[in-house]
């Protein structure tokens, strides 16, 4: 049987946004512009905490995992999807479908433990100052625990996803390997596929966010006892960046779960896209203009960046 699942269906075609061809060139693009800007603005920050030493810390550890997350989701989903704007083909092969759903999927289950992580930083920081030194010296272990249990989340999910019978059924109404557009072409019952998306969603969406919470309510609760304006607007600026990357981040991914089922299709689409790729570019911006250091070396970093890049491409 599960060889004959694989078999049954050797491609997939993604319905995308066909039904509105003039809208197709608006949206090929925006997503080219937004990617190529998501690989250059991730790139930039990644080469600044390299190159400058005073960067070297966990906070900035932690963000350059980040951005390479932001880049490996999106470099998962867009290229493809932009190739097949141009190609008008609108396919992909099975194992590809599987490949892009494992790494999209471990890329957003990775960050949302990563951002608790970030917050656990700046809990430490704030509210046990002395220790940070000793606490943060683990961050390489909490960076490989992240990483280590979003991949086993997308490992378990893709895994029941694939080894579904499709009877012939290969439209998925995405313009990615969405996992949930995926089961939903199966000719079977899919409860356990729902229950596992399920409790993976509590476990890596409501779980984290539950924690970044505490440790803002603790933060919160210190600050509030300094006494000098000074240190409290220097407590509130260290978080402000990371406040505003969970807000974008947890805010578009409730709001795209939790609201009401719409008809339209497109719209669901759209806020798929926003997700895709806007989010991965306010990242970079948020954080660098909260930071002198890395206006300091914006311009090397860019060039460096640029250079990345180029290289990328004629590879």
């Amino acid at each position: 049987m599960f060889q004959a699942n694989w078999t049954s269906v050797t491609m997939f075609f993604f319905l995308g946004f066909s039904h509105y061809p003039k809208g197709e060139i608006i949206i090929f693009v925006l997503c080219l512009l937004m990617y190529l800007t998501t690989l250059l603005g991730n790139m930039i920050l990644i080469s600044i905490t390299i190159l400058d030493s005073r960067l070297h810390t966990p906070m900035y550890f932690f963000l350059s995992n980040l951005s390479c997350l932001d880049i490996w989701y999106t470099s998962s989903a867009f290229p493809p999807m932009l190739i097949n704007f141009v190609s008008g083909e609108n396919t992909i092969s099975f194992l590809g479908c599987a490949a892009q759903m494992y790494f999209s999927l471990a890329m957003g289950s990775t960050e949302c433990v990563l951002l608790s992580m970030m917050a656990y930083d700046r809990y430490v920081a704030i509210c046990n100052p002395l220790r940070y030194p000793t606490i943060i010296n683990k961050r390489v272990c909490m960076a490989a625990l992240s990483w280590g249990l979003g991949f086993l989340n997308s490992l378990t999910e893709t895994i029941l996803a694939v080894q579904l019978p499709f009877c012939g059924k290969n439209l998925i109404n995405h313009f990615v390997c969405e996992i949930l557009a995926f089961v939903k072409l199966a000719c079977t019952d899919i409860s356990l596929n729902e229950i596992t998306i399920m409790l993976g969603n509590v476990i890596f969406l409501f779980v984290p966010l539950l924690l970044i919470c505490i440790s803002y309510i603790f933060i919160l609760s210190i600050v509030l006892r300094i006494n000098s304006a000074e240190g409290r607007q220097k407590a509130f600026s260290t978080c402000s960046a990371h406040i505003m990357v969970v807000t974008v981040f947890y805010g578009t991914i409730l709001f795209m779960y939790m609201k009401p089922k719409s008809k339209d299709a497109a719209f669901d689409k759209l806020i798929a896209l926003y997700y895709g790729v806007v989010t991965p570019i306010l990242n970079p911006i948020i954080y660098s203009l909260r930071n002198t250091e890395v206006h300091e070396n914006y311009l090397s970093s860019c060039f460096f960046s640029l250079l990345l890049i180029f290289v990328l491409l004629r590879t």
